[in-house]
C-alpha cells in the first residue's frame, strides 16, 4: 500500500532553512526567516553575485489528461537526481494557487518521493505571496472606483473599465458582477468581475519584474480602462504605483525551501499556463542560475502553452536560453490520448498508445524544430507500464533523433531520477560538429516586428499545427484599438484550453483541420505583452462536483490531512 503525498512530505525530517541557504551558497546576510523551513532570499543577491550562470533546464510536458503526467514531480526527482551524480543543482517552480488546491487538481509541490517540503505551507499560505498580489490588484481597483465617484477627472468611461477585481480561488459566482448599488454614498453603478489571483496582471508584473524600480515602473504603466475619448488610463495616472509596490516589495524575494532530498529550491510566482504566461518568477529563476550548476525549473501545463510562453515570452524578456529541455509523458496518458478510458489505462494496448504517440512527438517537434533547443523524453513510469510498451515510445522518439530516459522519481526518488539526469547533463554539455553547444541556433517562434495577426498566426500553426486563425469582430475590434495605442509589437499570451492542442479540450492527440478562434484581445501593457482569449476559456474557474475541499481536514494537533 503506497503512502500518501501528505504522509511522505510529514514523515520527512526537513534540514533548518539556514542549512538549506548555506548547501545553496547564500550567505546569511541575505536570508529572510518565515519561520524554520522557508525563507525569502534579498534581492541584492543578484545584483552582488559576481558567479557565472549555471545550465538552465525547462521541463514540460504533453498534453494533460485525466490519466495524470508529473511535471512537477518529474522536475522535484530530475533535481534530486542530479544532486545524486554530485551536481550543485537548484530548483525553480511556482508557487501552487489555492484555486486548484481546493478544487479538481489539487496542490502544485511534486509528488510521491519527489516533492518539496513544507508541502502543506507551499499549497496554502506559503509566505502571503498570493495574499499581496491579491490585495494589489483590488487596491488598484478601489482607488479606480474611487476616482469616478470623487467626480471623475480622468474622465473614465465607466462602460470601458477593463481592471477586474481577484480573489485566489475558484468562484464562478464572481465571475460577473454588479456593483456600487445601495446609493449615491455607496459608489458608483456598473458591472465588474473577478478573476482568481494567478490570471491578475499584477501576477505577471511580478513575475517578469526585474527589480523593485522594474516593478514599480510596470504598474504604473498598467491599462485600467479608458476614458471618453477612447483614450488608455493608467495606474500611474491614479498614482497608484507607490502603494501598491508597498504591498509587493516582500512579495517580490524568492521563496527559498527545500526537496525531501535536501535540495535548495525556490519557489516563487505563479501565473497559470492556460489563462496567463505559466511561469515562475524572472528574480527566482536569475538566483537560482547564480547559486547551481544545473536550475531545473518548469513551465505549466502541456509544451504547448507553458512552454510557448516560457520560451516566447519569459525567455526573450530576461535575455534566458535554456540548455536543455524535458518533455514529460506517461504510457498511461498517451494511451488516453489514443481513446482509452481512464479505467482500463492498466491494461497494455499497443495499438492505443501508437495512437496517441503524435501528440508527444509533435510536442518534440515543436521544440527541436521550432525552437531549436536539445530535448529528452522522460517517462513518467507507472507499475503497470510493459516492456513492450515502453519500447514503443522508445522507437518512436528516436526517429525524431530524441533519446528517452525512465523515470522512477515518484516510486524513488533522486536515485529514481539517475537516468534522465544522466541525459540532461549530457544535453547540456554536448556539442554539435563544430564544437558549437546543442542550443546555440534558438529561436522564437514569431518576431516582435509582426503584426499581431501574424504573430498568432505562427504560433497557430507553428506550435499548435491549426489551419490558422479565425477572428471574430470583436478581435478584429480590440486588434484595432491595441495597434491604435501603440501596443502591436509585444509578445502574444495565448489563453487556450490545456487539453488539447486546438481551442476544443476535447480534440486529444495531435489534431489536424481545426482552426483556432480568437474572440477577443487585451492588452497587458505592465506586463508587456497581448493577451489573446481563445475558445471558451475563462480567467475565474469554478469548483468541480465533488471539490478537493471537501477531502481536507486538521486534527486537534493542527496536523492537516487531505492534501495531494
Amino acid at each position: 500500500m503506497y503512502k500518501s503525498d501528505i504522509e511522505i512530505a510529514q514523515e520527512n525530517e526537513m534540514l533548518p532553512i539556514d542549512e538549506i541557504a548555506k548547501k545553496a551558497g547564500i550567505d546569511e546576510k541575505y536570508v529572510e526567516h518565515y519561520g524554520k523551513y522557508k525563507a525569502k532570499i534579498d534581492l541584492s543577491l543578484l545584483k552582488e553575485s559576481k558567479r557565472p550562470d549555471g545550465k538552465l533546464i525547462l521541463v514540460t510536458a504533453i498534453t494533460p489528461t485525466p490519466a495524470g503526467e508529473g511535471k512537477t514531480t518529474t522536475t522535484v526527482g530530475l533535481a534530486d537526481g542530479l544532486q545524486k551524480i554530485g551536481k550543485n543543482v537548484v530548483v525553480a517552480l511556482r508557487e501552487p494557487s489555492l484555486g486548484p488546491v481546493f478544487g479538481i487538481k489539487g496542490g502544485a509541490a511534486g509528488g510521491g518521493y519527489a516533492q518539496v517540503v513544507p508541502m502543506e505551507d507551499i499549497n496554502l499560505h506559503f509566505t502571503g505571496d498570493m495574499h499581496a498580489i491579491g490585495a494589489a490588484n483590488n487596491l488598484l481597483a478601489a482607488m479606480l472606483d474611487n476616482h469616478i465617484y470623487q467626480g471623475n477627472a480622468l474622465r473614465i468611461d465607466p462602460r470601458r473599465i477593463t481592471w477586474r477585481r481577484c480573489v485566489d480561488m475558484n468562484d464562478r459566482q464572481l465571475r460577473f458582477v454588479v456593483d456600487g448599488l445601495g446609493g449615491k454614498v455607496n459608489g458608483t453603478p456598473r458591472e465588474d468581475g473577478y478573476d482568481i489571483t494567478v490570471a491578475s496582471e499584477i501576477m505577471a508584473v511580478l513575475c517578469l519584474a526585474s527589480d523593485i524600480v522594474d516593478l514599480k515602473k510596470r504598474i504604473a504603466r498598467i491599462i485600467v480602462g479608458y476614458n471618453y475619448d477612447g483614450e488608455p488610463v493608467t495606474a500611474g495616472e491614479l498614482h497608484a504605483e507607490g502603494a501598491m509596490t508597498a504591498l509587493l516589495k516582500d512579495a517580490l524575494k524568492p521563496n527559498l525551501v527545500q526537496t525531501l532530498e535536501h535540495c535548495p529550491s525556490f519557489v516563487h510566482g505563479g501565473p497559470f499556463a492556460n489563462i496567463a504566461h505559466g511561469c515562475n518568477s524572472v528574480v527566482a529563476t536569475r538566483m537560482a542560475l547564480k547559486l547551481g550548476d544545473y536550475v531545473v525549473t518548469e513551465a505549466g501545463f502541456g509544451a504547448d502553452l507553458g512552454a510557448e510562453k516560457f520560451l516566447d515570452i519569459k525567455c526573450r524578456f530576461a535575455g534566458l536560453k535554456p540548455n536543455a529541455v524535458v518533455v514529460v509523458a506517461t504510457v498511461r496518458a498517451l494511451k488516453n490520448h489514443g481513446g482509452v478510458a481512464k479505467a482500463d489505462l492498466g491494461v497494455e494496448n499497443l495499438e492505443a498508445l501508437e495512437k496517441g504517440m503524435p501528440n508527444l512527438l509533435q510536442h518534440v517537434e515543436n521544440i527541436t524544430k521550432v525552437y531549436k533547443l536539445p530535448c529528452v523524453v522522460a517517462i513518467n513510469a507507472f507499475p503497470t507500464d510493459t516492456e513492450a510498451e515502453l519500447e514503443l515510445v522508445r522507437k518512436k522518439c528516436s526517429e525524431l533523433g530524441c533519446n528517452v530516459a525512465l523515470s522512477k522519481v515518484w516510486e524513488k526518488g533522486g536515485e529514481g531520477g539517475i537516468e534522465l539526469a544522466e541525459e540532461v547533463v549530457r544535453l547540456c554539455n554536448a556539442t554539435d560538429a563544430n564544437g558549437e553547444p546543442l542550443n546555440k541556433d534558438f529561436s522564437f517562434s514569431y518576431e516582435l516586428d509582426q503584426t499581431i495577426e501574424e504573430k498568432l498566426e505562427n504560433i497557430a500553426k507553428k506550435v499548435y499545427h491549426a489551419d490558422g486563425v479565425v477572428f471574430t469582430a470583436q478581435a478584429k475590434k480590440d486588434i484595432a484599438t491595441l495597434n491604435q495605442i501603440g501596443f502591436g509589437n509585444v509578445p502574444i499570451c495565448v489563453a487556450k484550453t490545456q487539453y488539447s492542442f486546438s481551442d476544443d479540450a476535447k480534440l486529444l492527440g495531435a489534431p489536424k483541420g481545426f482552426e483556432i478562434t480568437v474572440r477577443s484581445l487585451k492588452v497587458s501593457a505592465g506586463a508587456g505583452f497581448i493577451v489573446a482569449l481563445t475558445g471558451d476559456i475563462m480567467t475565474m474557474p469554478g469548483l468541480p462536483k465533488v471539490p478537493a475541499a471537501e477531502k481536507i481536514d486538521v486534527d486537534e494537533n493542527g496536523k492537516i490531512s487531505g492534501l495531494f
